[in-house]
């Protein structure tokens, strides 16, 4: 990257952060809007709700699987009727998490090839799961909790992003068993992950350095690095648009876009309400989903081929609700975990689901 390059990167950074608050600055012309927002129920919710984190969407099945770590399951609601299907008999345990007592289980997902993939913080376990019959097959432990997880199509591999280990774990996911291939070391706390199958490329970020990684699928070696310019809190989620090559950087307050195909290059940002971590991007409609848990709000922003992120949505949520997946018609699931509840946005315009209380479980 040239000097003249990065002063202009630096510039554009200081004005982004300056212009950044708690609501977007353009919010003004973009009023809260009403958009259908239902909620589903998810089974054996305690009082004090349901810990989740990355949820997942199957585009084949139509289905949203939220790990439900305290309940010692995954949920599965079908995205066209509303029916919950809940897989129990996962472990659970009691662990410190950011400085509190909780009880942990199963807390990421991905879609791979006929088969979901479940990591658990409470044995440190990734178990593959069958797509279709939601049945349970075989699971593997590894060395460290796996936090999130990412399916690499073009190697048919799982690679587990383990912050404690400042490591990444990559399984050979080919077949019905689960086995080790290799441990990337990080200098850092692995966090998000964006997978470009295309160019053999994994994307993830360093929280405790505030920098984004760019690590080469096959050789299995960081290729690139550059400030993810998220400050002191770091950054968050990610997600790709594999044809533009821009990628969507999630800080805890904003996101930004960059140009992952020169060095990192910002080319806009948009603020979106303090408490963001996950975000999900849906390619074929340009579309960002942003759910921010302090602000309680839901941000749906479109992706132009210059890389200007724009407003299209400001949606109320509920406190604490974040990490949305979307469906390739444009519905968001939003994680409420202090409810025990995942919340449905719907498409303007559209019809709601019928979110009444089906349901059915099954054991491992």
């Amino acid at each position: 990257m040239t000097l003249e390059l990065r002063a202009i990167r630096i510039l554009i950074a200081v004005m982004v952060v300056a212009g950044c608050s708690r609501r977007p600055p353009d919010a003004a012309s973009v009023p809260l809007s009403a958009p259908v927002v239902s909620s589903i129920a998810l089974p054996d919710a305690p009082p004090d709700g349901v810990f989740m984190d990355y949820l997942a969407y199957d585009r084949l099945t139509h289905r949203v699987w939220a790990p439900a770590g305290n309940t010692a399951s995954v949920d599965v609601v079908d995205a066209n009727s509303g029916r919950v299907i809940q897989i129990a008999g996962f472990a659970i345990a009691e662990r410190e998490l950011r400085g509190r007592m909780r009880t942990v289980g199963p807390s990421s997902a991905t879609v791979g090839n006929g088969a979901v993939y479940v990591g658990n913080r409470a044995d440190a376990s990734v178990c593959r799961v069958d797509a279709v019959s939601l049945v349970v097959g075989a699971c593997i432990t590894l060395d460290a909790q796996p936090d999130g997880l990412a399916y690499v199509a073009s190697t048919q591999e799982v690679w587990a992003t383990m912050p404690a280990d400042h490591s990444i774990t990559v399984l050979d996911a080919s077949g019905t068993a689960l086995t080790k291939q290799a441990t990337i070391r990080l200098d850092g706390q692995p966090e998000g992950y964006a997978v470009d199958d295309h160019s053999g490329r994994f994307y993830t970020n360093l929280e405790d350095k505030d920098r984004t990684v760019t690590i080469d699928v096959h050789s299995r070696q960081v290729s690139s690095t550059w400030p993810a310019g998220c400050g002191a809190e770091g950054p968050r989620g990610l997600a790709l648009d594999d044809q533009l090559g821009f990628l969507l950087v999630a800080c805890t307050d904003r996101v930004l876009a960059v140009d992952a195909r020169h060095d990192g290059v910002l080319l806009s940002a948009i603020a979106v309400g303090g408490g963001l971590d996950n975000i999900d991007y849906v390619s074929a409609r340009r579309e960002l989903y942003a759910a921010a848990g302090r602000a309680a709000t839901l941000t749906i922003a479109r992706l132009d081929t210059k890389g200007q992120l724009t407003m299209v949505a400001l949606v109320p949520t509920a406190p604490g609700a974040r990490n949305a997946v979307a469906t390739e018609a444009g519905t968001a699931y939003v994680a409420d975990s202090p409810q025990g509840k995942l919340l449905v946005v719907a498409p303007f315009g559209s019809t709601p689901l019928n979110t009444g209380d089906r349901g059915e479980t099954r054991a491992r």
